[in-house]
């Protein structure tokens, strides 16, 4: 039902939505309103073009990307800017020969349709070749729970694809649309510190940023991005952030792990399993002191098995558990006091972690929000849910665990960005995780 569809998979590599419409004037529209200047520009391309950049032209009629108005456009600069300064991407600027390319662009706006299809053709190809380039994963470790989330090699059509279906193919390039807001941030960011003369441990660490968001999908891709160095989180669409909200995440000795999966459903009114070391230092200690389980909402389990049976608390060796002899399987009956709040949000993996509703406000409050076990808490659990599922998530009954498929699974991206702009320059969030060295 879930499964991957290529279209989904180009949309995710590159970072737009499989519905994002065309343009309102599409190639096969415009023979009207097209110039002859465009006309004999698209004549040359067809003569020159070749492989998968032909591909590309001639499924739009050879009309051009770069020069739809008979000229080059401004967008051409935007990329010139980039590949002039590709070193703050981790690549080799005379690569892309941009001295060369900026020679053709030259001769082109002189009117030459043969000039102009020439410029039209190498700023393609390396468009492509640089955001190919760009999105090319380096360093960092993360863990991808679904397949279709792992970065594939992306072609030279495919690139040209995804910018052809833009509105604005200035807007797209300027604001390097094919990349997260906060690669552009860092690549930002970077700029700035090597301007300012800041120290090599310095543009290291931003150039970590860097690369961890070189992972993430760019605004047209719908996906949820969550920051364990900040504790927020934001959600994306159409092109531009739909959302942000604080959360708290994992602790230095319980960390909220780097991966990326697909939220799948999500469950109303859910019980709190209570991990077996919380179980012994905070539940069996209450009780040896006096307090009962039912106050506290809380059932003891035979085992961790879909068909385990509720246990007397008399039958429970309390003792043993708060000494660590014992394990014992406890969960927490939904309600207002439940750890999980009123929802939480299941993206399959092994390790446990989701994105649930909390009942503790106070700490969300707080400026360091590292005090979960590794899980997502949400400042805003029902504005998340209003997002993924079009519509409130309200629980028909008190019946627990109530599970509710998404329409469709979208992306989340657990990741780590200690780096930060500040009114001097640059500055950094505490390395709670020593992930930056």
């Amino acid at each position: 039902m879930f499964g991957p569809s290529v279209p989904r998979l180009i949309a995710i590599a590159l970072g737009f939505s499989c519905s994002l419409p065309a343009p309102a004037t599409a190639p096969t529209a415009r023979s009207a309103a097209t110039s002859t200047k465009a006309r004999q520009v698209a004549a040359a391309i067809r003569d020159r073009a070749a492989g998968r950049i032909k591909r590309f032209y001639a499924s739009r009629g050879f009309w051009p990307l770069w020069a739809s108005s008979g000229t080059i456009g401004p967008e051409a600069d935007l990329l010139l800017e980039y590949l002039e300064t590709a070193d703050r991407d981790g690549l080799k600027p005379s690569s892309y020969d941009a001295a060369g390319l900026r020679t053709l662009i030259e001769k082109a706006r002189g009117g030459d349709p043969q000039a102009g299809a020439r410029a039209e053709l190498a700023l393609s190809e390396a468009f492509a070749r640089y955001v190919a380039d760009v999105r090319r994963v380096r360093r960092v470790k993360i863990t991808y729970l679904d397949d279709e989330l792992k970065p594939r090699t992306l072609a030279a059509d495919t690139v040209l694809r995804a910018a052809g279906l833009q509105s604005s193919l200035k807007a797209y390039v300027g604001t390097m649309g094919w990349m997260s807001p906060h690669y552009l941030r860092f690549r930002n960011l970077l700029a700035r510190a090597m301007a300012t003369g800041n120290s090599a441990e310095a543009i290291r660490r931003i150039r970590l940023n860097l690369d961890r968001a070189r992972l993430l999908p760019g605004p047209w891709t719908r996906h949820v991005v969550v920051d364990a160095a900040s504790a927020r989180l934001w959600y994306y669409e159409k092109g531009k952030p739909q959302g942000m909200m604080r959360v708290v995440v994992g602790t230095a000795e319980t960390p909220t792990p780097m991966l990326a999966g697909m939220v799948r459903y999500a469950v109303l009114n859910p019980y709190w399993n209570v991990p077996v070391d919380l179980a012994r230092k905070r539940i069996a200690p209450k009780i040896l002191a006096g307090a009962s389980p039912a106050s506290m909402r809380i059932e003891a389990l035979s085992d961790w098995s879909a068909s385990a049976h509720r246990l007397d608390p008399a039958e429970v060796d309390w003792d043993a558990v708060a000494s660590g002899r014992r394990a014992v399987r406890l969960r927490q009956l939904p309600g207002g006091n439940n750890a999980m709040g009123h929802m939480k949000f299941i993206f399959p993996n092994d390790l446990g972690i989701y994105l649930h509703d909390t009942p503790d406000r106070r700490l969300l409050t707080k400026t360091d929000r590292h005090f979960s076990n590794g899980c997502i808490r949400l400042e805003n659990a029902p504005a998340l849910g209003r997002w993924l599922f079009g519509r409130p998530m309200v629980a028909a009954s008190r019946k627990p665990e109530q599970a509710a498929a998404l329409p469709a699974p979208v992306p989340v991206y657990l990741t780590y960005f200690t780096a930060t702009p500040t009114e001097r320059g640059v500055g950094f969030f505490n390395d709670v995780y020593g992930r930056d060295h």
